[in-house]
Parts: structure tokens; sequence; C-alpha cells
């Protein structure tokens, strides 16, 4: 059986209304969509929530709920592996040597290490937070870690460590 023995009943696909064709044609000059406003013009479709120009119900009610979004700090992900192409036996890695090498903070960009990779040099790193395989790999290695506090630039922080 093929598409064209298929028998196509009359009117089976009906024509669209042409509107906006002269007065004759019955639905001539606005076509149908009655007189002058939004919805008579095109792409006048109201959005949902609309209600007429005045204070739509969702800015009425209040903000309820807390979102993290707004208030979380996002670290930026150092992994070792980067470490341990990029800095020599012995080094400090900080915010600017981090910036030399060419990984790209910006302002503000806090850093997490993490321990992705191995690293067999002695490094004293200085970020914002670690994760606990990055701690144990680098302390294995014979390095240290200083932490900043989160929103500070790493390389600014004094410690004791």
């Amino acid at each position: 059986m093929n598409l064209s023995d298929v028998f196509h009943a009359v009117k089976a696909h009906k024509r669209g209304r042409r509107v906006g064709r002269g007065a004759g044609s019955g639905s001539g000059k606005t076509a149908g969509r009655g007189q002058k406003g939004f919805g008579a013009r095109t792409g006048g479709n109201r959005l949902r929530g609309f209600v007429g120009g005045q204070t739509q119900l969702k800015e009425r009610l209040p903000k309820v709920g807390f979102n993290n979004a707004v208030h979380g700090r996002i670290h930026r992900p150092l992994n070792l592996s980067f470490l341990e192409a990029n800095f020599a036996d012995g080094d400090l890695v900080d915010f600017a040597s981090l910036q030399a090498k060419g990984f790209g903070l910006r302002r503000g960009e806090s850093v997490k290490l993490l321990g992705v990779g191995e690293i067999s040099r002695k490094l004293t790193v200085k970020v914002n937070a670690v994760s606990a395989s990055a701690r144990a790999k680098l302390e294995k290695a014979g390095g240290g870690i200083e932490l900043a506090p989160a929103g500070q630039k790493a390389d600014k922080v004094k410690t004791n460590v």
C-alpha cells in the first residue's frame, strides 16, 4: 500500500480563513481583531499573569523561601595535576603565581584545591578551600597548605602555618 492509494475525503484539508482581504470578504479592515489596542497589534499575546496594567499578583506577594545561589560562594577548582605541570619543587602557589601561569582568575574568585591527579613536588599552596584528598596527597609529598577566608584573595592572607 502506498500513500497515493489512500483516499482523501473531500474537505479533509480545510483551507484557513483569508482575513483582511477587503470589505466584501466579511473580515476585512481589522481582520477580526476588533479596534485598537494590544490585541489588535502583531505579536499581541498577553503574558501569563498579566492583569490589565495593574501590579501583577506575583509582585504583590512577598518573597518567601531561601535561595543559596544568592549567598553561596563559588570556588574555582584547581587540580593537583595543574600544580604538577606548572610549578617547580619548593615554589609558593598563590593568587599572583596562578595568574602568571595562566590559571585566569577573576577578581573576587575563590580557589579550591582538588585532588585530581598526582603530585610529587614539595609546594606551599595558599588557597581558599581544599578537599581532603588534595590535602592528603600534598602533605604526603611534603608540601603545606595555607587557607584564606572565603572571599579574600589567597595571597593577602596572614597565617601561622
